[in-house]
Parts: structure tokens; C-alpha cells; sequence
């Protein structure tokens, strides 16, 4: 069975799914890994590892899908890569499905069994397949380097002939495995970090790291969903909050956001009224912008000045790590795809909540209960039974 590893077409997406190590482990399960020329060339791994690995190296995307029957990709596939999937192929992507309705629609026209990497279950035996962690450990990690990159101030105390000089304050919004990241990363530059999430769970996780939990008094039940994420809050917890991390965010040096709710639109956390209390020369590096962003003055892909203070909106800052990135993101790809091998092939086995979690389209239908509620279609009486 061949499962095919395209090059990326999207701009300044350097990051590919498979590595050479993982292409290893997959044919000696009994896969054929084909890749196209270049592929992991922008993340550092030539074609020359991926020979070295056993995979075939195929010279263009046209006769690569034509010969796949399961395809990986970091990115979801574009118009023109949809039309050169065959139908029944198994495509294995991030594929934003909530939102993204359009490529859900094609998916299924297309008769190709669509699974979403991002809809991987939040279980305990999953977290070795979880790529949003793996991808959001990489953006938390680049966004406090972006922060100090931009900062007027450097973000250890040091002791020198010249004086003392005080340590920068770092300000994080949300505690998931982004914020985490960033509030360690910041802790190794020698940063005073602040941490502040709706989830009170949290506080535990933010102190071992050596950071000071911003609370607002709200019960838990109400700040969780049953899969584990930051839900939204009532108005009235809203308006507490919001002067909470105003009076904060004053006070900070940085502000790394990184607050998302999965199909929703990024909350604003950080109002412009916000932004101008802060000291000219701080940093705000949103990391939701591409959820619409947390602050109201961020723009995707661009870096806003507003009263000295400087606001950044990265776009696919996993990208900007390419190699570490990739290798996590294969990992975490090649676990799957290992525990869906029986005898050389990929079996989509639905009494594996890891398949019904991620499967997003199947012969033709779209049979993920929860994106056809985001996309307004009845629910679906019953999902395929048996396996690809």
C-alpha cells in the first residue's frame, strides 16, 4: 500500500509530514512510502535520507497522487491537489474541519475518506498522535523568541558595571500547551512571568513552572468543556476578566496570547483601550491570529504599532521551525497510521475512537457528527461500519 508525501504548495509552509525515520518505520510495517522530489528540502531532509529510509522518490504531484492510496500532508490540500486525489484515498491532514466547510464539501464529492489530525481525540493513549500539541509546543516556544526579538528591553536581571538591569515581565494568556511552552521558554530568558487562563485546573501547572497565576474567580464546570479546552464565558465573567488582564497587561513588558476555542472565533482578551495603557516599547505576539486574534488591533501576518507598542500576528509560526516541527509532527502521524497497519494496510477500524474522532468524510458523506452540526446538515444516522 502506498502512502505518498507531497510537497507543500503553500507559501512559506516549509514543515512536511513524513520524515526519513518515520518512512523507516512505516515500510518495515509493510507500507510503501513514495515521496515527492524536494518535499522535506525546506525542512532539512534531502531526498538522499528519504532513499536512504526506502522510499521511492516520485519527480512530481501529479503521478505521485495518481499512484497513492493514502496521502499526508501538514496543510489542507488545495483546489488543485483535490482534483489530483483519486477517489478512495485515505488523506490524513489538518484540516480545520469546523471552519473550513468548503474543503469538507470537496472531500466528499471527491469520495475521499477525509481525516482530520486536528480532531484527535484528547485521550490519554492519543497523545503521542496529538499534532495541535505538537505544533502548538513549537508556536509557544518561537513566540516568546519573537517577543524578545521586538522588546526595547532584554528579559534577564543582570548585574553589571553599569548597574542592575531589571528583568523583563511576561504576561501569558491561556495555559494550554502553547502558553505552557511560552511561560518555560520566558522562564529560561530569565523573564517575571504572569499566567492567566479561565481554567483554574491550570494554576497547578503554571506555578511548577515557576510562574505567578493570574486567577478570576469562576467555577470550573464553567470554564472547561467535556474534552478538556477553554470554553466561552458568561458577559458578566467577560467584563471582570477584561479588567483583570487590562490592569496586568499594564504592568507587562510582553503579552503572549495564545487563547483559542475550537470553531469559534478567537476571544478578545485584549482590548485597544488595553493596548494604550501599556509602556511604549512593550509586545503583544498573538498567537490566535489566525482565530481572528486576541487583541482588537491584530492583523494576520503583519506587526501593528499602536502607542509604541508593537503587535504582532505570526501566521503559521510552526512553519518558522521547520525541521523540529516536521520531525514532531511525523512522530506523531507515523503513531497513527502504526496503530491502523494490519498486514500491510491502513484499516480505518471504527471501533477506534481515534478514527471516528479524526474521520471527517467516508465514500461520499460527510460523517462527522460534530462538523455536519457546524455545517447545519441533519445528523447522520449511522457512520460506515467496516473498514477502507
Amino acid at each position: 500500500m502506498k502512502i505518498a508525501v507531497p510537497k507543500s504548495t503553500i507559501e512559506n509552509e516549509a514543515r512536511v509530514s513524513i520524515i526519513p525515520e518515520t518512512c523507516a518505520r512505516l515500510s518495515k510495517a509493510g507500507l510503501e512510502p513514495i515521496v515527492q522530489t524536494s518535499a522535506g528540502e525546506a525542512a532539512s531532509f534531502p531526498d538522499s535520507e528519504y532513499a536512504s529510509a526506502g522510499a521511492q522518490i516520485i519527480p512530481d504531484a501529479a503521478s505521485l497522487f495518481d499512484e497513492a492510496e493514502v496521502v499526508v500532508m501538514v496543510q489542507p490540500p488545495t483546489p488543485d491537489e483535490l482534483h489530483q486525489i483519486k477517489s478512495g484515498t485515505m488523506l490524513f491532514s489538518v484540516l480545520s474541519p469546523l471552519t473550513n466547510h468548503d474543503v469538507v464539501r470537496q472531500l466528499a464529492e471527491r469520495g475521499i475518506h477525509g481525516l482530520a489530525l486536528d480532531m484527535m481525540p484528547r485521550i490519554t493513549r492519543a497523545q503521542k498522535m496529538d499534532v495541535l500539541s505538537s505544533m502548538s509546543t513549537v508556536a509557544g516556544y518561537k513566540a516568546v523568541l519573537l517577543a524578545a526579538s521586538e522588546l526595547t528591553k532584554m528579559f534577564p536581571m543582570l548585574m553589571t558595571a553599569a548597574g542592575t538591569i531589571t528583568p523583563a515581565k511576561v504576561l501569558v494568556l491561556g495555559a494550554g500547551v502553547a502558553g505552557l511552552q511560552a511561560i518555560a521558554t520566558a522562564r529560561r530568558l530569565g523573564a517575571v512571568v504572569e499566567a492567566f487562563d479561565v481554567r483554574p485546573a491550570v494554576k497547578e501547572q503554571v506555578e511548577s513552572l515557576g510562574a505567578r497565576f493570574v486567577e478570576v474567580e469562576a467555577p470550573q464546570e464553567d470554564a472547561e468543556d467535556a474534552g478538556g479546552y477553554a470554553k466561552e464565558m458568561s458577559e458578566a465573567y467577560k467584563i471582570k476578566q477584561g479588567e483583570t488582564i487590562a490592569a496586568h497587561a499594564a504592568e507587562s513588558d510582553v503579552v503572549v496570547s495564545t487563547a483559542l476555542i475550537p470553531g469559534k472565533p478567537a476571544p478578545i482578551l485584549i482590548t485597544a483601550d488595553t493596548v494604550r495603557k501599556m509602556k511604549p516599547g512593550s509586545a503583544i505576539v498573538d498567537l490566535a491570529a489566525e482565530g481572528g486574534g486576541n487583541c482588537e488591533l491584530t492583523r494576520l501576518g503583519e506587526t501593528v504599532v499602536e502607542n509604541g507598542v508593537s503587535i504582532m500576528g505570526p501566521k503559521n509560526l510552526p512553519a518558522s521551525v521547520p525541521y523540529h516541527a516536521s520531525q514532531m509532527f511525523s512522530r506523531n502521524v507515523g503513531a497513527f497510521l502504526q496503530e491502523l497497519i494490519k498486514e500491510g494496510r491502513v484499516v480505518l477500524d471504527m471501533e477506534n475512537e481515534c478514527v471516528t474522532g479524526t474521520l471527517i468524510t467516508q465514500s461520499g458523506e460527510i460523517v462527522h457528527q460534530r462538523v455536519r452540526e457546524s455545517m447545519g446538515l441533519e445528523p447522520l444516522a449511522t457512520v460506515q461500519g467496516s473498514a477502507v
